[in-house]
This record gives structure tokens, C-alpha cells and sequence, in this order.
């Protein structure tokens, strides 16, 4: 059984210049749930100033609908925000840190050092309210600025975090520089340090093609849960050229020829690729919702 993490209602729309109304950016994660996604992650308690198009996350979590299989999760990246977060009804915190300085730099204006001792305590602090906490981190495959990132920085980093109670690991390709082969190593590498002591999961882009053939090479792997976003929308705001998430329909329609098990539909994700394009009034980058 394949495990998909919809990010569309938060990754995929933080990018998009084009205001989308609290109603509808409810309506699009009950058609994400209705679909059969039982993750999904709904908002970021980010400063509003620097992304806009979450600013009314706690508006949307007060009208998103509520059913014990599915778990609505939040983007921290500071106390302020996990102030905020705590406030709604969110299920999980997910923190995030580039494990690239400059990256981490233009993205939260801290180093990764303070980034990372800032979030450990947010960790705790969340744990301690019961809230459980993913940390996510970025740039693990290379930075637009740096390059190549160390895999022992990335295992590092990976290490604080669950020592802070973290009780699941992202490892994301931020602008999509991953290739099938590296993906594997940095799996392989972080299975053997951890010996299945947190789930992995892992966020891919596909900026250069590979999202998909990166998405089966972790599979290959033992990896078993996924990001996505419908129709593929997204990018970061901070990443040069990063385009669109690995798509939710595209990786369904993957695994279900494969034979392989999700709890997705995919008639009603490629629904609602259909109605998100009009409502964003622009084509998204997805494949099968073209057929």
C-alpha cells in the first residue's frame, strides 16, 4: 500500500499569484479527501507577509471536513507559527529546514544551525501540547546556490530531530535536482543509519522530468510514502526555476498499473485537476488528466 501526503492545498498553492478564497481552498481539500487521500497538508502558519496565499489558514482549518481517517496537517517554521498552529485543529506539525545555508538563509533568514535548534525546540514544545511532529527537510538531493549537499549532514540533521521526537522524516528535493540513482544511495544510506526507527517519506519535483523515475526508485528502495500535489501544481518561492510536485494523478495511475495499492481513486482526482485548472484558469503540468 502506497501512503500519498497531498500537498497540493499548501505547496501547490503557496506559489500561485492569483488569490484563492478561503471556500474555495476548502472545497478543494474535500474533494482531495473524497477522492480517498487520507493525508493531506491543508496550510502553513508561515508570516503572511512573505507568503499571502496562506494567510487565512486558520480560516480554512476551521471549515475543512473532519473525519477520524484522515489527518490534516500544518507547515512551522517558528514558535510564532506553532503558537498559531496550536490555536486550530490541526493533527500534525510539520517543521521544515533547508539543509543548505543559503538556501535556509533566503528561505527563513537563519543559518540551518539556527534554523535547526529553533525547530528541535518547537518540536518538543509541540509534543508536549500532543500534537506530533514531522520534520521535513529540504534541499537533501542539492541547492540551487550550493550544489551537492553532504549525505552525512542531511543524516545529522535527520538524527536532532528525531532525537527531539520527531516521529516522522521528509526528504524532500526542493528544485528537483534528484536523479533515480542518487535517490537510491540517499535512501539506502538512511535506512541503514536509522534501522527503521521513523517511517521516511520522501517530496520530489519535477523540475527536470525525473519526479516519477525518482518516485519508483524509492520505491525500489522500501519506500512506501509519497508527496504529491493534484494536477502536479506547485513550486517553491524561494527555489529559482523549481516547478511543480510530483502529480497526485500521474503517481496514482503509476502505482494502480503497476498493480501496486493506494487508497486514492483516480477518476475523482482527474475531476478535480479539471476543476482546480479552471478555477487557477491555466492548464497544470499533469499527464493523465490530458487523456
Amino acid at each position: 500500500m502506497i501512503h500519498i501526503c497531498e500537498v497540493g492545498p499548501r505547496d501547490g498553492l503557496q506559489n500561485e499569484k492569483k488569490w484563492v478564497p478561503t471556500e474555495k481552498k476548502v472545497e478543494l481539500i474535500e474533494r482531495l479527501v473524497q477522492s480517498g487521500l487520507k493525508q493531506v497538508e491543508a496550510v502553513s502558519f508561515v508570516n503572511p507577509k512573505v507568503v499571502p496565499q496562506m494567510s487565512d489558514a486558520e480560516q480554512v482549518m476551521e471549515q475543512v471536513p473532519r473525519d477520524s481517517n484522515v489527518q490534516y496537517s500544518g507547515l512551522v517554521l517558528s514558535r510564532s507559527g506553532l503558537e498559531r498552529a496550536l490555536r486550530t485543529n490541526i493533527d500534525v506539525i510539520h517543521t521544515v529546514l533547508a539543509t543548505s545555508d543559503t538556501f535556509n538563509l533566503k528561505n527563513a533568514k537563519r543559518t540551518v544551525e539556527e534554523s535547526k535548534d529553533a525547530l528541535v525546540e518547537v518540536t518538543k514544545e509541540a509534543q508536549e501540547e500532543g500534537k506530533p511532529v514531522t520534520g521535513v527537510l529540504g534541499t537533501v538531493f542539492g541547492c540551487p546556490f550550493e550544489g551537492d549537499v553532504p549525505i552525512n549532514r542531511v543524516l545529522k540533521i535527520s538524527e536532532d530531530f528525531i532525537q527531539a521526537g520527531c516521529t516522522e522524516m521528509v526528504l524532500a528535493d526542493t528544485t528537483g535536482q534528484a536523479n533515480p540513482l542518487q535517490v537510491k544511495k540517499v535512501v539506502h544510506s538512511f535506512q541503514e543509519a536509522f534501522k527503521g526507527e521513523v517511517p521516511l517519506r520522501l517530496h520530489f519535483h519535477n523540475t527536470r522530468g525525473l519526479g516519477l523515475a525518482n518516485v519508483l526508485a524509492a520505491y525500489q528502495e522500501g519506500v512506501t510514502s509519497f508527496d504529491s500535489s493534484i494536477g502536479g501544481l506547485g513550486g517553491c518561492p524561494f527555489a529559482p526555476k523549481a516547478v511543480g510536485n510530483v502529480c497526485t494523478e500521474d503517481m496514482v495511475h503509476m502505482f494502480h498499473q503497476m498493480g501496486v495499492e493506494t487508497t486514492a481513486s483516480l477518476d475523482p482526482l482527474v475531476e478535480t485537476t479539471h476543476w482546480l485548472e479552471g478555477l487557477m484558469e491555466k492548464k497544470l503540468p499533469g499527464m493523465v488528466s490530458k487523456l
